[in-house]
């Protein structure tokens, strides 16, 4: 696949995914069928975790928190830019730490939705619940980074090996763990990655859109 069809297809993926998040902000909006299913899941009888456990919850919350991953990634585009001799590696990441902060900030302080912590479901309250940064967060970070990995090592040291079941594991371990410690209703995360993934397709699609002889065709 050339890169122009990379880019007209990451796109697309990119669209289908933003409607999905509208789909769902709609749900929200409108005390859909979603917002029932979230509700639902508030009813259900929840365990106290102490101890170890607790620990280990907070270790892959952690796995979505800004500072961390923003951290990793940055550290990894400016390792990858150096060794292959090329801006485009950490450009597209800051890019998306833009993104992330400028569309998906944006979004949480506009809604102003409560967190199910408070047993209180409520928009412009100020809550700063929906959607999900965690979820928008490790999806664009952990997913940008396994694309630079992939892209820029496909001749060298790691040869092509790809990380996106990494990133799928550690977006869905800790959107799980989400759910368990309340910190977000299901419809948040599902909004988060909805918008994360969105936000991560069109990043793919504009690094694709410019040719780079650093980059395999």
């Amino acid at each position: 696949m050339n890169r122009r069809k990379e880019m007209v297809r990451a796109l697309q993926i990119s669209a289908g995914l933003f409607l999905g998040f509208l789909l769902t902000t709609e749900q929200i909006l409108t005390k859909g069928w979603l917002y029932n299913v979230d509700h639902h899941i508030q009813r259900m009888k929840h365990y106290s975790i102490h101890g170890f456990a607790s620990h280990v919850l907070l270790a892959i919350d952690d796995l979505g928190l800004r500072w961390f991953t923003a951290t990793v990634l940055i550290t990894a585009s400016v390792l990858i830019s150096w060794r292959f001799k090329s801006f485009r590696p950490l450009n597209l990441s800051l890019l998306a730490l833009l993104a992330l902060n400028g569309v998906v900030g944006a979004s949480k302080i506009f809604f102003g939705r409560t967190k199910p912590r408070l047993f209180l479901d409520e928009l412009h309250q100020g809550g700063m619940s929906y959607p999900s940064g965690h979820a928008a967060n490790a999806l664009i970070s952990w997913g940008l980074l396994a694309y630079l990995i992939y892209t820029y090592t496909k001749k060298g040291p790691f040869r092509g090996i790809r990380f996106y079941w990494v990133a799928a594991l550690f977006t869905i371990s800790m959107s799980i763990v989400s759910l368990i410690r309340r910190t977000h209703w299901f419809s948040d995360l599902l909004g988060g990655l909805l918008l994360g993934g969105s936000i991560l397709l069109a990043l793919i699609a504009i690094d694709r859109f410019v040719p780079s002889s650093k980059q395999p065709s």
